[in-house]
């Protein structure tokens, strides 16, 4: 089964209505079975939310290869909360009035098709026949881009947020037998079946009425590796054969090579008016389009190889002209209409701007390299809902390659590249990859802190390098604590220490060498 990520949501009513002495209802159904009466004592009402999903963009190949222990997993670790939530379900309902049992509520129109018709529903379980599987379900649709509209029971609103990464198990329905006539209805009612309009063909979009949810984190795409304390050896070999690795592939550029370490762990950890807290993107220059060719490709696919979502971008004028960079609201079809900055939490991009040209660009490509400008300042994507606009909050780690410095984006580390060889081009094992990913996901997790005497050991020497070169500023300073801060969960330690320190100064030193 695929990981969907959240576009948008609408929240929709489930209905309990008494049918002489029979209780019917609604839920996990897509079109109601019996009529609304307003104002009738025999009526329950819960919520049901309707999310809007697609795949993950970017979502790689041994990411999305967990998914069946992924599943498995959660059925097993809610399946308790699952019995509960139907235990509560029932018990809303006097047991005097509700004397359906589960065989008879089987009985149901819509589960008598289902059974008699099994390619009318398919239940996600863990052998991937899920919509975006590679099953033979939807033979007409591309399965990476394939959305799914999610109906979800009895869950908060702030449970489910908008671009969440989140994993559904539950009952897929294939109902082509949507109301083509609209009867009668009052305000109330509409509020109890679903739109017609969110009803978009199911040949093209099913529907899934969830079981099971869950918000995935780093750890749910990694194989065989439960979140657990990490051991110092096991981090430090981790973080040496990682290194080494990244030297290698960068032609033994070990001072590039330790910024891409620091720049692969980095993440927004907190806001402080408008900055986000904890990002370093990284600007690889001297970097051609021959280079790029090379070492390029390899650290593309190196990256792929170690974080689950990932993109690479050739930035050309003529994509910058015509990109679809930001969400756009289609009014005419009522839906929030992806753009290419739409990314889950966590997603890294590579930007090649040495396919950049001289060129004139339109109003689309100023308006993209505005978005492009702002998502590496501010860690923000600007959506357009026509009548006005919204920035939402984004997690993405950055990495552009360029010949001289972006003048598109600024980045927070600007590093000269300066390889001596080739670098090789051996496959990495898969156990190695393992172990990689394992470090990545469990150093950028730890949480961090500086202690008081590190404090004023941090502050004289901002002061110093303040006196001794004014053009430095706030976010050099930021910049400095936050390597410190990367440095120090490269070696799987929670706070700053005296040499972690020592080594982000040695760092901007020998970078600031290749600047000059």
């Amino acid at each position: 089964m695929n990981y969907m990520l959240v576009l948008i949501s609408l929240c929709l009513c489930v209905v309990f209505l008494k049918d002489g002495s029979v209780w019917r209802t609604n839920k996990f159904m897509d079109i109601s079975q019996c009529p609304v009466e307003l104002n009738s004592p025999d009526m329950r009402l819960w919520e049901r939310r309707l999310l809007y999903c697609v795949p993950v963009p970017g979502l790689n190949s041994w990411a999305e290869s967990t998914s069946e222990g992924a599943v498995n997993m959660c059925m097993d670790s809610t399946s308790e909360q699952r019995d509960k939530r139907r235990r509560m379900d029932i018990e809303a309902v006097d047991h005097n009035d509700f004397p359906v049992s589960g065989d008879e509520s089987e009985d149901s129109p819509s589960v008598k098709r289902m059974r008699e018709d099994p390619s009318s529903s398919q239940y996600l379980g863990p052998k991937n026949e899920g919509p975006c599987s590679s099953h033979v379900i939807l033979p007409d649709v591309d399965r990476d881009s394939l959305p799914c509209l999610v109906k979800i029971y009895d869950s908060p609103e702030s449970e489910l947020k908008l671009n969440d990464v989140f994993e559904f198990v539950g009952v897929l329905t294939f109902d082509s037998e949507l109301p083509s006539e609209k009867v009668d209805q009052d305000e109330f009612s509409n509020g109890l079946c679903d739109d017609v309009s969110v009803n978009l063909p199911p040949n093209k979009v099913p529907r899934l009425h969830c079981v099971i949810h869950r918000k995935l984190t780093a750890y749910d795409f990694l194989k065989n590796s439960p979140p657990t304390e990490p051991k110092p050896h096991l981090v430090k070999e981790a973080r040496e054969a990682l290194l080494r690795h990244l030297t290698s592939i960068l032609g033994n550029d070990g001072v590039a090579a330790h910024f891409m370490l620091l720049h692969l762990l980095s993440r927004v950890h907190a806001r402080a008016d408008n900055v986000a807290v904890g990002k370093l993107s990284l600007n690889l220059t001297c970097i051609s389009k021959e280079t790029a060719s090379v070492f390029g490709t390899k650290l593309s696919i190196v990256i792929k190889n170690l974080l689950p979502f990932t993109k690479c971008i050739p930035l050309t004028v003529e994509y910058l002209n015509s990109a679809s960079l930001a969400p756009k609201k289609d009014y005419q079809i009522n839906r929030l209409i992806p753009g290419v900055l739409q990314l889950a939490e966590g997603s890294h991009l590579i930007f090649d701007e040495t396919c950049l040209e001289t060129g004139t660009l339109n109003s689309a490509g100023v308006e993209n390299a505005r978005l492009l400008k702002a998502l590496t300042e501010l860690q923000k994507v600007e959506y357009d809902f026509k009548y006005y606009k919204m920035e939402m909050m984004a997690d993405v780690q950055m990495l552009i390659l360029s010949e001289g410095k972006s003048n598109i984006m600024p980045a927070d580390i600007i590093m000269p590249f300066q390889p001596s060889s080739a670098g090789p081009s051996d496959v990495v094992p898969t156990e190695v990859l393992e172990a990689w990913r394992w470090y990545l996901a469990t150093v950028r997790s730890m949480p961090h802190l500086i202690s008081p005497e590190m404090q004023k050991v941090v502050e004289n020497d901002l002061v110093t390098a303040r006196q001794a070169d004014r053009s430095l500023g706030s976010q050099d300073f930021s910049r400095w604590l936050t390597m410190g801060r990367l440095i120090s969960a490269s070696f799987g330690e929670t706070s700053l220490s005296l040499e972690h320190w020592q080594m982000v100064k040695e760092l901007e030193r020998l970078r600031m060498d290749r600047l000059k």
